[in-house]
């Protein structure tokens, strides 16, 4: 049998029976990944999967890229156009995008496109 005496700061002392410093993972479950918007994907023995035994991993279905997608691009007269993604704090800072060449013209910062139209 494998006792220990500890000290308590109310100088008593505790008798702690059948003391086993043991430590165990357990994952009798084994669960298939969710690939996230990065492409993070783990095997199921993975350990980095423990944190999602008790529930499932939470996995938003809407990524930028896709409804950034769904939006159509806007049709400009102008050679230059510049965006800021939105009204003040809300938005990015404003960029200014050549149209010259045909075809959509993305920003960088939130990706809205635009294209450059004939009148």
């Amino acid at each position: 049998m494998n006792n220990a005496l500890f000290r308590v700061p109310a100088k008593q002392y505790v008798m702690l029976k059948n003391l086993k410093s043991v430590t165990s993972r357990c994952m009798a479950s084994k669960v298939d990944d969710v690939v996230t918007h990065t492409g993070q994907k783990w095997d199921s023995d993975d350990y980095r999967m423990v944190r999602f035994m008790n529930s499932p991993k939470q996995v938003n279905k809407n990524w930028a890229v896709k409804l950034i997608a769904q939006v159509p691009p806007k049709q400009v007269t102008a050679r230059v156009v510049w965006c800021d993604g939105g009204s003040g704090a809300e938005g990015h800072p404003r960029v200014y995008i050549n149209l010259d060449k045909p075809g959509n013209h993305s920003c960088g910062y939130c990706g809205l496109r635009f294209v450059k139209v004939d009148h």
